[in-house]
Protein backbone atom coordinates (compact mmCIF):
# COMPACT_ATOMS: atom_id res chain seq x y z
CA UNK A 1 0.00 0.00 0.00
CA UNK A 2 1.41 3.20 -0.60
CA UNK A 3 1.21 6.09 1.72
CA UNK A 4 1.61 9.93 2.70
CA UNK A 5 5.20 10.51 3.32
CA UNK A 6 5.78 12.86 6.01
CA UNK A 7 9.18 14.31 6.50
CA UNK A 8 10.48 14.27 9.90
CA UNK A 9 12.66 17.71 10.25
CA UNK A 10 12.22 20.75 8.35
CA UNK A 11 15.22 19.94 6.32
CA UNK A 12 13.33 16.89 4.96
CA UNK A 13 10.41 19.17 4.46
CA UNK A 14 12.19 21.35 2.16
CA UNK A 15 13.74 18.31 -0.14
CA UNK A 16 10.39 16.77 -0.42
CA UNK A 17 9.27 20.47 -1.89
CA UNK A 18 12.14 20.77 -4.26
CA UNK A 19 11.48 17.18 -4.96
CA UNK A 20 7.35 17.12 -5.81
CA UNK A 21 8.32 20.57 -7.56
CA UNK A 22 10.94 19.41 -9.92
CA UNK A 23 9.14 16.64 -10.47
CA UNK A 24 5.99 18.80 -11.57
CA UNK A 25 8.40 21.33 -13.63
CA UNK A 26 9.33 18.33 -15.44
CA UNK A 27 6.19 16.93 -16.38
CA UNK A 28 4.83 20.46 -17.32
CA UNK A 29 8.16 21.20 -19.52
CA UNK A 30 7.40 18.17 -21.22
CA UNK A 31 3.91 19.04 -21.96
CA UNK A 32 4.58 22.98 -22.54
CA UNK A 33 6.97 21.88 -25.34
CA UNK A 34 5.40 19.38 -26.80
CA UNK A 35 1.73 21.36 -27.56
CA UNK A 36 3.94 24.34 -28.42
CA UNK A 37 5.77 22.04 -31.02
CA UNK A 38 2.32 20.64 -32.58
CA UNK A 39 0.75 24.41 -32.95
CA UNK A 40 4.02 25.18 -34.56
CA UNK A 41 3.90 22.23 -36.63
CA UNK A 42 0.27 21.92 -37.98
CA UNK A 43 -0.99 25.72 -37.54
CA UNK A 44 2.38 27.21 -38.61
CA UNK A 45 3.99 24.79 -40.77
CA UNK A 46 6.86 24.88 -39.16
CA UNK A 47 9.00 22.86 -36.82
CA UNK A 48 10.99 23.21 -33.06
CA UNK A 49 13.38 21.07 -34.00
CA UNK A 50 14.97 20.82 -30.58
CA UNK A 51 11.45 20.13 -28.95
CA UNK A 52 11.66 16.21 -29.35
CA UNK A 53 15.58 15.71 -28.08
CA UNK A 54 14.65 17.96 -25.08
CA UNK A 55 11.06 15.69 -24.35
CA UNK A 56 12.92 12.72 -24.28
CA UNK A 57 15.45 14.10 -21.49
CA UNK A 58 13.15 15.66 -19.58
CA UNK A 59 10.98 12.53 -19.66
CA UNK A 60 14.51 10.80 -18.22
CA UNK A 61 15.06 13.29 -15.36
CA UNK A 62 11.50 12.59 -14.75
CA UNK A 63 11.81 8.70 -15.23
CA UNK A 64 15.05 8.33 -13.12
CA UNK A 65 14.19 11.37 -10.81
CA UNK A 66 10.80 9.51 -9.87
CA UNK A 67 12.43 6.12 -9.09
CA UNK A 68 13.69 7.61 -5.74
CA UNK A 69 10.72 9.32 -5.14
CA UNK A 70 8.01 5.99 -5.05
CA UNK A 71 10.58 4.48 -2.91
CA UNK A 72 9.83 7.60 -0.43
CA UNK A 73 6.41 7.38 -1.10
CA UNK A 74 5.92 3.53 -0.94
CA UNK A 75 4.79 3.70 -4.76
CA UNK A 76 6.71 1.12 -6.42
CA UNK A 77 4.22 -1.95 -7.28
CA UNK A 78 4.59 -5.34 -6.34
CA UNK A 79 2.86 -8.57 -5.75
CA UNK A 80 2.72 -10.05 -2.03
CA UNK A 81 0.80 -12.74 -2.25
CA UNK A 82 2.77 -15.18 -1.32
CA UNK A 83 4.72 -13.31 1.15
CA UNK A 84 1.12 -12.01 2.73
CA UNK A 85 0.62 -16.14 4.24
CA UNK A 86 3.79 -15.63 6.43
CA UNK A 87 3.68 -14.19 9.96
CA UNK A 88 4.82 -10.74 10.83
CA UNK A 89 7.97 -12.08 11.71
CA UNK A 90 8.84 -13.55 8.79
CA UNK A 91 7.42 -10.48 6.34
CA UNK A 92 9.64 -8.70 8.19
CA UNK A 93 12.73 -10.96 7.55
CA UNK A 94 11.84 -11.54 3.72
CA UNK A 95 11.58 -7.48 3.48
CA UNK A 96 15.01 -6.94 4.80
CA UNK A 97 16.24 -9.10 2.23
CA UNK A 98 14.79 -7.75 -0.58
CA UNK A 99 15.94 -4.32 0.78
CA UNK A 100 19.10 -5.93 0.85
CA UNK A 101 19.08 -7.17 -2.68
CA UNK A 102 17.84 -3.81 -3.78
CA UNK A 103 20.37 -1.99 -2.14
CA UNK A 104 23.36 -3.80 -3.58
CA UNK A 105 21.71 -3.34 -7.18
CA UNK A 106 21.58 0.50 -6.42
CA UNK A 107 25.04 0.71 -5.12
CA UNK A 108 25.84 -1.31 -9.08
CA UNK A 109 23.27 1.21 -10.60
CA UNK A 110 25.13 4.16 -9.20
CA UNK A 111 28.94 3.12 -9.85
CA UNK A 112 28.72 2.17 -13.36
CA UNK A 113 25.99 5.72 -14.13
CA UNK A 114 28.96 7.21 -12.61
CA UNK A 115 31.38 5.94 -14.78
CA UNK A 116 29.70 6.53 -17.68
CA UNK A 117 28.99 10.08 -16.57
CA UNK A 118 32.40 10.51 -15.20
CA UNK A 119 33.63 9.83 -19.34
CA UNK A 120 31.44 12.37 -20.63
CA UNK A 121 32.35 15.06 -17.87
CA UNK A 122 36.41 14.60 -18.58
CA UNK A 123 37.96 12.99 -21.18
CA UNK A 124 34.44 13.83 -23.64
CA UNK A 125 32.78 16.88 -22.64
CA UNK A 126 33.61 18.46 -25.62
CA UNK A 127 30.39 15.82 -27.11
CA UNK A 128 27.03 17.72 -27.74
CA UNK A 129 23.70 16.82 -27.81
CA UNK A 130 21.96 16.78 -31.41
CA UNK A 131 19.40 19.19 -31.49
CA UNK A 132 19.14 21.38 -28.31
CA UNK A 133 21.23 24.82 -28.00
CA UNK A 134 22.92 26.01 -24.88
CA UNK A 135 22.34 29.74 -25.21
CA UNK A 136 25.38 31.61 -25.33
CA UNK A 137 25.01 34.16 -21.99
CA UNK A 138 24.18 31.24 -19.70
CA UNK A 139 28.26 29.73 -20.89
CA UNK A 140 29.40 33.05 -20.41
CA UNK A 141 27.48 33.43 -16.86
CA UNK A 142 29.17 29.42 -15.91
CA UNK A 143 32.63 30.54 -17.31
CA UNK A 144 32.45 28.05 -20.37
CA UNK A 145 34.18 30.16 -22.55
CA UNK A 146 37.52 29.89 -24.37
CA UNK A 147 38.98 33.52 -24.96
CA UNK A 148 35.63 35.39 -24.25
CA UNK A 149 33.97 32.88 -26.76
CA UNK A 150 31.67 30.48 -26.29
CA UNK A 151 32.69 26.90 -26.12
CA UNK A 152 29.40 24.95 -27.00
CA UNK A 153 26.85 25.38 -29.97
CA UNK A 154 24.87 22.85 -28.14
CA UNK A 155 24.44 21.51 -24.81
CA UNK A 156 27.14 19.26 -24.14
CA UNK A 157 26.15 16.09 -22.78
CA UNK A 158 27.66 15.63 -19.94
CA UNK A 159 24.34 18.17 -18.33
CA UNK A 160 21.45 15.93 -19.49
CA UNK A 161 23.33 12.78 -18.44
CA UNK A 162 24.12 14.37 -14.86
CA UNK A 163 20.60 12.68 -14.24
CA UNK A 164 22.13 9.22 -14.47
CA UNK A 165 24.46 9.01 -11.37
CA UNK A 166 22.39 11.52 -9.11
CA UNK A 167 19.40 9.75 -10.01
CA UNK A 168 20.67 6.64 -8.86
CA UNK A 169 22.40 8.36 -5.56
CA UNK A 170 19.11 9.82 -4.48
CA UNK A 171 17.30 6.07 -5.13
CA UNK A 172 20.31 4.53 -3.12
CA UNK A 173 19.80 7.61 -0.35
CA UNK A 174 15.77 6.33 -0.29
CA UNK A 175 16.40 2.98 0.19
CA UNK A 176 18.18 3.80 2.51
CA UNK A 177 15.94 6.12 4.42
CA UNK A 178 13.10 2.94 4.18
CA UNK A 179 15.86 0.41 5.33
CA UNK A 180 15.70 2.66 8.13
CA UNK A 181 12.14 3.23 8.66
CA UNK A 182 11.40 -0.82 8.33
CA UNK A 183 14.13 -1.38 11.04
CA UNK A 184 12.24 1.05 13.25
CA UNK A 185 8.75 -0.30 13.09
CA UNK A 186 7.64 3.12 11.02
CA UNK A 187 7.21 1.12 7.99
CA UNK A 188 6.89 -2.53 6.89
CA UNK A 189 7.56 -3.28 3.36
CA UNK A 190 8.92 -1.59 0.22
CA UNK A 191 6.55 -1.96 -2.12
CA UNK A 192 2.81 -0.94 -2.77
CA UNK A 193 0.96 -4.24 -3.35
CA UNK A 194 -2.11 -3.00 -4.47
CA UNK A 195 -3.39 -5.99 -6.57
CA UNK A 196 -3.36 -7.90 -3.14
CA UNK A 197 -5.10 -4.66 -1.81
CA UNK A 198 -7.46 -5.05 -4.23
CA UNK A 199 -8.62 -8.30 -3.30
CA UNK A 200 -8.70 -8.26 0.20
CA UNK A 201 -11.38 -5.23 -0.36
CA UNK A 202 -13.59 -7.54 -2.54
CA UNK A 203 -12.89 -10.49 -0.10
CA UNK A 204 -13.93 -7.94 2.51
CA UNK A 205 -17.02 -6.40 0.54
CA UNK A 206 -18.48 -10.23 -0.59
CA UNK A 207 -18.31 -10.64 2.87
CA UNK A 208 -20.51 -8.08 4.08
CA UNK A 209 -23.20 -8.93 1.44
CA UNK A 210 -22.96 -12.54 2.85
Amino acid sequence: MSGHYEARTTLGRVINEIEETLIAVFLGLMTVITFVNVVARYVFNANVLWALEATVFLFAWLVLFGVSYCVKITAHLGVDALVSVFSPPIRRVITMFALIATLAYAVLLLVGSWDYWYKFATTASFLEVNDVPFPDWIQIALGLTDEGEPLYDYLPRYIPYFILPFGMALFLARLLEAGWDIITGRRTMLIASHEVEEMLEEVAAQRKED
